[in-house]
């Protein structure tokens, strides 16, 4: 089973609409959406739900009155200041850390996992899709990554599919990272800007340190030749394959009003014909077929 892993080291480069217009042509894959924070590929999947399950992540504290000194040990050890001088946890405050429950001398502090999320298995118009989402200001998004991609390859091996294409996270955070160990490669979408070339390079380092195999391709490029050419230097510099770029073309954005991939707005157009020959380049790429 091979899974490949789209990042973008920052948000705005096009990652989730080429990961959508990949799953139009690729022929049998399961879609795993692991940007957890702040999903969006449902929005042009439009899935329907098949199952639905809660994702526990962390516990916050709860101090029991009936067992409470009011030492104050608790308030000192908290430095996110949590703790009220009436002995009250907020709930918004605390992050979970369990300091206090460890070292409570009266183990008057409990620890109840909270809910974070939910997680899905669905099935959309381009076959199954594995997919998440986390509370509002909630933790633990790596843990639900990491979950989000398990029950992908779960349910990739009972249905015998042996690809599956996964819209990772923006950044180079702990999200990220949890996307990416294991994969079969990473594509690495950037657009031809200074954060672009600089958030791309963090995401090469990543890939370099866990030993991912890492494929660029170059989105918009046409809006600043001159950046496209410094990102293909640095690509080709690092003995890493620059897959091509692609040009900006607003039909993206009219697909994306009309929930629907770029192949299905206007499958014969130029655009669509080089995502084709882009995915082709990616699944003919020695990334993809390599031993990992």
């Amino acid at each position: 089973m091979k899974e490949l892993v789209i990042l973008s080291g920052k948000g705005g480069t096009g990652k989730t609409s080429l990961t959508a217009a990949f799953a139009a042509v690729s022929k049998k894959s399961i879609l795993c959406d692991a940007d957890v924070d702040a999903a969006d590929l449902h929005l042009l999947m439009s899935p329907t739900i098949k199952q639905k399950t809660d994702f526990k992540g962390g516990g916050l504290a709860n101090i029991n009155p009936e067992k409470c000194t009011e030492c104050g040990q608790c308030i000192e050890l908290c430095r996110f200041d949590a703790i009220s001088d009436d002995f009250v946890v907020d709930k918004i405050d605390c992050e979970g850390c369990g300091v206090c429950v460890d070292l409570c001398p009266e183990q008057a502090i409990d620890f109840p996992i909270q809910t974070c999320g939910e997680w899905y298995i669905s099935d959309t118009r381009f076959g199954p899709m594995v997919h998440a989402r986390l509370g509002i200001a909630e933790e633990n998004s790596g843990k639900l990554v990491a979950l989000v991609r398990q029950e992908a390859r779960k349910f990739a091996e009972e249905q015998n599919i042996d690809l599956i294409l996964t819209d990772g996270p923006p950044g180079v955070g702990c999200p990220v990272i949890a996307s990416i160990g294991g994969a079969t490669a990473l594509l690495i979408v950037t657009e031809p800007t200074v954060s672009g070339i600089h958030d791309m390079t963090r995401a090469l380092e990543l890939a370099e340190f866990f030993k991912v195999p890492a494929m660029v391709l170059v989105n918009k490029y046409d809006l600043n030749p001159d950046q496209t050419d410094a990102i293909e230097k640095v690509v080709t510099s690092k003995n890493l394959t620059f897959l091509g770029k692609i040009p900006f073309n607003p039909a993206f954005t009219k697909a994306m009003v009309q929930a629907k991939t770029i192949l299905e707005y206007d499958e014969k157009s130029d655009i669509s014909r080089e995502v084709k020959e882009m995915w082709n380049k990616i699944m003919a790429s020695s990334e993809m077929n390599t031993d990992n």
